[in-house]
C-alpha cells in the first residue's frame, strides 16, 4: 500500500503472517505509515493491533511477510530498528517507587547519555511535558494522566524518529484524554512519525492523518477520515415525528420530496434517508410534511462518523479497552512460540 500523501513511507508492513499454533494473529497484514504523520490503526479487541505493535517494535518475529522502520528491515536489523524507534504501550511501564525525575535520569542513562546529558535529557523532558512541579514526587502519587506523559517522555529520552503509542489513552479521564492529544499534536509538529493504535474513534478522528482498519489480523479498509466515512454513504437526513400514528404519512412526504423511502423506527418515531443534496433538500422536505399535516419534533443532517465506518466494516461498535483487557491476540501466546529478541 502506498502512503496516502505520496511523501516516504516511514512504517511498512507487507503480508504479514503470524501464527500461534492453530490460531492465526495476523494473515498477511499491509499497511504503511507515512513519514511525519500519523496512522491510526483501529480495530475490535483481538483484531491484532498490538501484536502488530510487537513486530515492528521488534518484540516478535513473523511467521512471512516483512516490516521495516524508515527501511531497516525489523527482522534483519532489530537493534538498527531500536534506535530510531520509541514504545509506549497499553500500561504505563513507569518504576512507581522512583520519582519522575528519576525515572527519566534512569532510562537516559541506560541509553548510554553521561550523568550531565542524562540529568539535563530529564529535567527539559519534565518541562515539555508539564511534570516539573512533580519531578520530586515518587510516580506512586501520580494521576493517570501524568503517568501517561511521564511514560510518553520516558520513550523520547533519546528522540526517536518513530513512536508507537499503543491505547496511550486508555483509561484517562476526558480532560487527561484531551492533554494527551495536545502531546501528540506537538511531538507530530516536531517531525516525529506516529503509529497510533486505539479504539476511541473520536481519537483517530482528531489526530490520524490516515487510518487503518484490521479486523482478525488483516486489513479491512485504509484512507483517511473522510475517505472512510465516504464508504458508508453521504451525509443523511434525520427527522423525528411527533405524532406515532403520523408515521406513515410523513414517510409518503419524504419520499415525495426525496424521490427515495426513507428507513422507519417505529418505536422511537424516526424516518432516515441519504440527503444527496445536503441542508438544500430540507425546505422541499418541511413543504411536503406540512401539506401532510406531520408536526416533526426534531430534524438534522448528519455526516457519517468513524463509528458508522466501524460498524460497517466490522458488525460491531467499538468499544474501548480496558486497562485489564488486553489484545486478545496478545493475551493468549503460548512461550513456545514467543519469540522475542533480546533487549538492546
Amino acid at each position: 500500500m502506498s502512503p496516502s500523501r505520496g511523501g516516504s513511507a516511514a512504517i511498512v508492513v507487507e503480508d504479514v503472517v503470524l501464527k500461534y499454533g492453530k490460531t492465526v494473529a495476523l494473515d498477511g497484514l499491509s499497511f504503511s505509515g507515512e513519514e511525519g504523520r500519523v496512522l491510526g490503526v483501529l480495530g475490535p479487541n483481538g483484531a491484532g493491533k498490538t501484536t502488530a505493535v510487537r513486530i515492528l517494535s521488534t518484540l516478535l518475529r513473523v511467521d512471512s511477510g516483512h516490516a521495516s522502520v524508515c527501511g531497516v528491515d525489523v527482522a534483519r536489523d532489530p537493534h538498527g530498528v531500536r534506535r530510531l524507534i520509541g514504545l509506549t504501550g497499553q500500561y504505563a511501564a513507569v518504576d512507581e517507587f522512583l520519582t519522575g525525575w528519576e525515572n527519566l535520569e534512569m532510562v537516559a542513562r541506560l541509553f548510554r547519555l553521561s550523568r550531565k546529558q542524562a540529568r539535563e535529557r530529564a529535567d527539559e523532558l519534565l518541562e515539555q511535558f508539564d511534570l516539573a512541579d512533580a519531578a520530586s514526587r515518587p510516580v506512586k502519587t501520580y494521576s493517570g494522566g501524568m503517568r501517561r506523559r511521564l511514560d510518553i517522555a520516558a520513550s523520547l529520552v533519546a528522540k526517536p524518529r518513530v513512536m508507537f503509542l499503543d491505547e496511550p489513552t486508555t483509561g484517562l479521564d476526558p480532560r487527561s484524554r484531551v492533554g494527551m492529544w495536545s502531546v501528540i499534536k506537538d511531538l507530530v509538529r516536531e517531525g516525529t512519525t506516529m503509529l497510533l493504535t486505539t479504539q476511541y474513534l473520536d481519537e483517530a478522528d482528531r489526530l490520524a492523518d490516515s487510518i487503518v482498519v484490521i479486523d482478525h489480523g488483516k486489513a479491512i479498509a485504509r484512507g483517511t477520515s473522510d475517505e472512510l466515512k465516504s464508504m458508508v454513504g453521504g451525509e443523511r437526513l434525520e427527522l423525528r415525528v411527533r405524532d406515532r400514528s403520523k408515521l406513515a404519512a410523513a414517510a409518503t412526504a419524504v419520499e415525495a420530496a426525496l424521490k427515495e423511502a426513507p428507513s422507519v423506527d417505529v418505536d422511537a418515531g424516526v424516518l432516515r434517508a441519504s440527503a444527496s443534496r445536503g441542508a438544500a433538500m430540507l425546505p422541499d422536505v418541511i413543504r411536503e410534511l406540512d401539506e401532510a399535516g406531520v408536526r416533526i419534533e426534531d430534524v438534522a443532517i448528519h455526516r457519517p462518523t468513524l463509528d458508522d465506518v466501524f460498524f460497517s466494516l466490522t458488525g460491531r461498535a467499538a468499544e474501548p479497552e480496558t486497562l485489564n483487557q488486553p489484545d486478545e491476540t496478545d493475551a493468549a501466546q503460548p512461550p513456545a512460540n514467543e519469540r522475542v529478541e533480546e533487549s538492546a
